[in-house]
């Protein structure tokens, strides 16, 4: 496996393809392929400002999504190359969240630490109703500074 550029367009067909329970996000800062010898890209990462405005403090960045064919260590592989350029930007922490049912072994292969439980439920409001398209289970918050 190599690293291959992305542009994010480009990742947010690929998340559109391969997800498993998501949609690509709105908007983004940069992307990242992972690509076999061929250059035939089998996963992608998506880092963007952190979705929670209480995160964005112009120091911390997110990946919002990550998305892979199931490739083996692809995901450790785009989530270590995430934090390296993140890193390179200036920028001093990065975030991501996982769904509680998920074990987190990509992440801890890519030094990332568990901060533990952190929201999950629905956006749908009486004021304002929603559809949800998204799992509303509880998520696990993981970082890396």
């Amino acid at each position: 496996m190599i690293l291959h550029p992305l542009t994010l367009r480009e990742a947010y067909e690929f998340t559109r393809e391969h997800h498993r329970h998501h949609q690509p996000p709105q908007g983004g800062l940069f992307a990242i392929g992972c690509a076999e010898e061929s250059g035939k890209v089998i996963g992608c990462v998506i880092v963007g400002r952190p979705v929670a405005r209480m995160s964005d403090n112009g120091w911390t960045a997110e990946v919002t999504r990550l998305t892979t064919d199931g490739s083996k260590h692809a995901c450790s592989m785009l989530y270590a190359a995430a934090w390296r350029a993140a890193r390179a930007m200036g920028y001093t922490k990065l975030i991501t969240y996982i769904l509680g049912t998920e074990p987190g072994t990509s992440l801890k292969a890519a030094g990332w630490k568990c901060l533990g439980a952190a929201g999950g439920g629905t956006w749908n409001r009486m004021s304002r109703p929603r559809v949800d398209l998204h799992p509303t289970q509880e998520k696990l918050r993981w970082e890396v500074e």
